[in-house]
């Protein structure tokens, strides 16, 4: 590798891994708000997402430009290739966050006696380990814990699966339910999405570690 080119792959790597952190930070506090029924903290969420995609916007860019000027091969290309696929992951991530934010500030106009709760701590603590694992596998070069989190995937479709039994369980029990029950629900259809995409992150570790496309092979990993 030409030091010009390590030069931009380190610069890449740090942005990448400051998009990591705002990203994190995002889910956090989208999570945070739910659990602390807090205006505040949802609307920072929500305010915080033009700086993601700003920074998306960039790495991309900066990707590109070391396509063009470096034709990098081999452990460099698969870096940048999957830098470009990770990237527009957590962008979508960072969009997820706000998705929740929102239903969370929706939550908090809400006003019913008896309000119907669910416990999404098993639903929001497993998104969490699994966007953790996947940016940790990216930051740290492990495809090991890459592995592990494409394993992780059914728990939360399963626990979202669940999320229907719900609703109409309390939809039947008072049709004044109905709107904080669909918040609920979007909120689960979100942290699926979110892991989702922490799935694809660490299949897209796999492949720049390993070479090996396994996007269609992890039916097979999990077993």
């Amino acid at each position: 590798m030409s030091k010009h080119l390590q030069i931009e792959i380190d610069k890449l790597k740090k942005k990448i891994f400051e998009l990591c952190t705002m990203v994190e930070e995002s889910i956090h506090n989208a999570i945070k708000s739910i659990i602390k029924q807090d205006p505040d903290i949802a609307q920072k969420v929500i305010n915080n997402d033009t700086a993601i995609d700003t920074m998306e916007i960039e790495v991309e860019e900066d990707c590109l430009k070391i396509l063009a000027l470096h034709q990098p091969v081999a452990i460099d290309l698969r870096f940048i290739v999957a830098a470009l696929k990770i990237n527009n992951d957590l962008e979508r991530i960072g969009d997820l966050a706000v998705n929740i934010a929102e239903r969370s500030l929706h939550l908090a106009t809400i006003s019913i006696d008896n309000k119907p709760e669910f416990n999404f701590t098993p639903m929001f603590d497993k998104s969490i380990k699994m966007i953790k694992q996947s940016l940790d596998s990216f930051i740290n070069f492990n495809s090991k814990l890459a592995y592990t989190v494409c394993k992780s995937d059914d728990e939360i479709d399963d626990m979202h699966k669940e999320m229907y039994s719900v609703f109409k369980e309390q939809i039947n029990k008072d049709i004044k339910n109905t709107d904080i029950m669909l918040q609920y629900l979007s909120i689960s259809r979100n942290l699926e999405r979110i892991a989702d995409h922490a799935t694809n992150i660490g299949e897209d570790v796999i492949y720049m570690i390993d070479g090996e496309i396994i996007r269609h092979k992890t039916k097979k990993i999990k077993e």
